[in-house]
C-alpha cells in the first residue's frame, strides 16, 4: 500500500497541517519537528508532492571532485531543499567545447542555469544558453548576474603580511589558464606586490590539484622566492609537499599561502595561512538570484563582490634571509 500523508502524520506524532507544513513550509517548523517527519516520511518510503513553485535548474561545474565545487553543490542543493527545487548536476571536466554542448543542452530542459567558474568567453556562454535564465559564480557574463567570490581584500592582507614578516620576493602559482579566477587573482597579486615594492615572479599554469602544486614545486625552489602564493589551498599544500623532497621545508625554508581556506588548511601540518572566500553564501546566492529571475523580481545588473579574508596559521613565518630583505618598500603602518 503507498504510504499517505496521513500515515506520516501519525508515525510522527503529530497534526496532518504540521505534516503537511513540514514539505510545503519548512521553515515554521522547530528542528526537531521538522526532522521527525522527515523521518517518518524516509521510513514510510512516502513521496511528497511537488510544490507548485518548484522548478527544475542545472548546476554547471569544470570539476566536481574539487572541494571548493563540492561546497559551492551542497550549499546550492541545501538553497534548493526548502522550495523542494530539483537540481540537476553537470561536470565540464575543465572542458569549455564539452561546456558549451552542455549549456545547449540544459537550455533547451530546465527552468534555469547556475553556471560555476565558466571556461567559455561570455559571448559564447550567450550563444550556447540563449534565453534560458542564468547566474555564474566565479566569471564574466553578458546580461546575466553574476556572483563574485572577490578575493582582492584577503590579497591585499596576505601581500601585507608577508611583508610585514620581511618576505621581499614571492612567486605567484598559477591555475588552470582559462580560469577567471586564476587571472583575477594573478591581477591582485601582481597589483599589489608592486604597491609594496616585492618582487613578484610567477611559474607556469597548473591544474588546480595537488598535483598542479608538485608540479610546480622546483620552479618554485629555483625561483630562489622565501614565499609563495598559490592559486588555490590545492596547489600550496601540492608546493609544500614537492619542496620537502627536494628539502625544502615550509615555513623554515619557504612561507606559503592558499585560497579558499577549505577544512584541510586548518589541519594540515604545519596549518596552512589561506584566504577565506564565502564559498557557501556564492552557492546559496546564486540560486536566490535565479529564482528571483524566474518569478520576475529584480535582480542586480551589476556583479556582486563578496568579500575574503586572510585567516594565518603556521606555513608563514619571518623570511631567513635578510639579504633578500633589504630592497625598500613601503612602510608598515
Amino acid at each position: 500500500m503507498v504510504a499517505t500523508l496521513t500515515d506520516v502524520a501519525r508515525i510522527a506524532d503529530v497534526s496532518l497541517a504540521t505534516a503537511s507544513r513540514a514539505f510545503s513550509d519548512p521553515d515554521r517548523l522547530a528542528t526537531g519537528t521538522r526532522e521527525r517527519v522527515l523521518a517518518a516520511a524516509f521510513e514510510l518510503r512516502y513521496e511528497a508532492p511537488l510544490s507548485r513553485g518548484c522548478r527544475t535548474f542545472a548546476v554547471v561545474v569544470p570539476d566536481v571532485a574539487n572541494p571548493v565545487v563540492a561546497a559551492l553543490v551542497r550549499s546550492i542543493q541545501d538553497q534548493a531543499w526548502h522550495g523542494r527545487h530539483r537540481m540537476i548536476l553537470a561536470n565540464t571536466a575543465e572542458d569549455a567545447s564539452r561546456e558549451q554542448e552542455i549549456l545547449q543542452t540544459f537550455g533547451r530542459g530546465v527552468d534555469g542555469v547556475i553556471l560555476c567558474s565558466p571556461r567559455l568567453a561570455p559571448s559564447a556562454i550567450k550563444a550556447a544558453i540563449g534565453s534560458t535564465p542564468l547566474v555564474v559564480i566565479n566569471g564574466e557574463t553578458e546580461s546575466s548576474p553574476s556572483v563574485l567570490m572577490d578575493v582582492e581584500e584577503g590579497i591585499r592582507q596576505a601581500v601585507e603580511h608577508l611583508y610585514a614578516l620581511g618576505h621581499r620576493r614571492i612567486v605567484y602559482v598559477p591555475g588552470p589558464a582559462s580560469s577567471w579566477a586564476n587571472q583575477r587573482r594573478l591581477q591582485c597579486v601582481a597589483g599589489l606586490a608592486a604597491e609594496w615594492n616585492v618582487e613578484l615572479m610567477r611559474v607556469g599554469n597548473q591544474s588546480a590539484t595537488v598535483n598542479g602544486g608538485l608540479a610546480a614545486a622546483a620552479a618554485v625552489v629555483s625561483s630562489g622566492a622565501t614565499a609563495v602564493i598559490a592559486y588555490n589551498d590545492l596547489v600550496a599544500l601540492g608546493v609544500q609537499a614537492g619542496a620537502r623532497t627536494l628539502g625544502y621545508h615550509c615555513p623554515e625554508h619557504l612561507s606559503v599561502v592558499g585560497i579558499d581556506d577549505l577544512d584541510v588548511a586548518a589541519v594540515a601540518e604545519p596549518g596552512l595561512t589561506s584566504i577565506r572566500t564565502a564559498i557557501a553564501r556564492s552557492g546559496s546566492l546564486s540560486l536566490e538570484l535565479l529564482l528571483d529571475q524566474l518569478t520576475g523580481k529584480p535582480v542586480p545588473d551589476e556583479a556582486v563582490h563578496l568579500t575574503s579574508q586572510l585567516i594565518v596559521r603556521g606555513s608563514t613565518i619571518a623570511a631567513r634571509n635578510s639579504a633578500d630583505n633589504d630592497s625598500p618598500g613601503r612602510r608598515v603602518t
